[in-house]
């Protein structure tokens, strides 16, 4: 991996001033919110009580003392943590003045840094029409500056065809053995087929799919007729946006699209953090920080732009204009 650039210092240097250092006041050092241990270590035995999960009891001790025991796990405080990275076509796309790669990068920087100021690993791996790069999981800042360099240096996807998301997934499942956080970042405009790994890998690992969208993806505005690149195949498309029934039409087809995925993560057992270009990165993660929180009450403690794109628009939803 090539030296790290300046310009991978600057911003990295500005997210730990301008994100970080919120983050570490509202969280109050609480980053563990956030991000839980990958494994368990027993550190005791002691009778059962009626709140205790029942899988926890150690059933040669209990008939061995003719008393219920249970074990006691404390959280193991290294923590191993991979990116998964969709740098495909759709990535690029943005109305406004950030695309989604560009917060897909500042999301990475925040959350490695994060980890690696404690003691953590993290790894990488980049898809674009396909896996293409993997990054070891190491400690440091040096590291994700490297990280971060190899993200900034490199150019945009051309649009080749559909993305594949499960051949990310099924890579991570074949790569990552030991049991790791996985941080899913895309906006999950991909080929059917990447549900079932998705839920794979939630069985053995804990997995957070980070989901990146643009507001233009949801609700068109009266723009008049314009051209538009499909970001996948590079087809053109001529659209009226000032068509009222048209945009009705995207608007419809954009929120079945929602309701569908949103019940497609729920269904794999992981977190989903949502991610807008026009939202604040910290109010995002503290809002991500507050749905932990409340999973772990509820679970009772157990661990279980037209402008920036070059009008481009994903092509789930050209079916708008048909």
């Amino acid at each position: 991996m090539s030296r790290p650039s300046s310009d991978a210092e600057q911003v990295l240097r500005r997210l730990e001033w301008t994100v970080l250092r919120r983050l570490d006041g509202l969280l109050q050092g609480d980053y563990r919110t956030l991000l839980r241990g990958t494994g368990m270590d027993l550190a005791d035995l002691r009778e059962y009580q009626h709140h205790d999960d029942v899988r926890h009891i150690d059933w040669n001790v209990t008939a061995r003392l003719q008393q219920t025991h249970v074990r006691v796990f404390t959280e193991d405080r290294e923590m191993s943590a991979w990116f998964l990275l969709d740098l495909s076509p759709s990535m690029d796309f943005g109305s406004g003045e950030l695309r989604k790669r560009q917060v897909l990068t500042e999301f990475f920087a925040v959350l490695a840094r994060m980890l690696t100021r404690h003691g953590n690993r993290v790894g990488a791996m980049l898809y674009g029409s396909g896996v293409d790069a993997v990054i070891p999981a190491r400690g440091g800042r040096h590291h994700v500056l490297r990280m971060l360099h190899t993200l900034q240096a490199r150019p945009e996807s051309a649009g080749t065809g559909p993305t594949r998301l499960n051949e990310l997934l099924e890579s991570a499942a074949n790569l990552v053995r030991r049991r790791s956080t996985l941080f899913v970042v895309s906006d999950f405009i991909s080929e059917p087929g990447w549900e079932k790994p998705l839920g794979l890998l939630a069985l053995r690992h804990e997995v957070v799919a980070v989901r990146l969208l643009d507001p233009l993806e949801l609700e068109l505005p009266d723009l008049g007729l314009i051209p538009i690149r499909d970001a996948e195949t590079g087809e053109q498309l001529l659209v009226d946006t000032h068509d009222t029934g048209f945009r009705k039409r995207f608007a419809r087809i954009a929120a079945q699209r929602e309701a569908e995925l949103r019940q497609t993560l729920a269904r794999a057992g992981v977190d989903t953090l949502e991610l807008s270009t026009d939202d604040d990165l910290v109010d995002a993660i503290m809002r991500f920080a507050d749905l932990r929180k409340r999973r772990s009450r509820l679970s009772g403690g157990h661990a279980a732009g037209m402008h920036a794109a070059g009008g481009q628009l994903p092509s789930h939803l050209r079916q708008a204009a048909a």
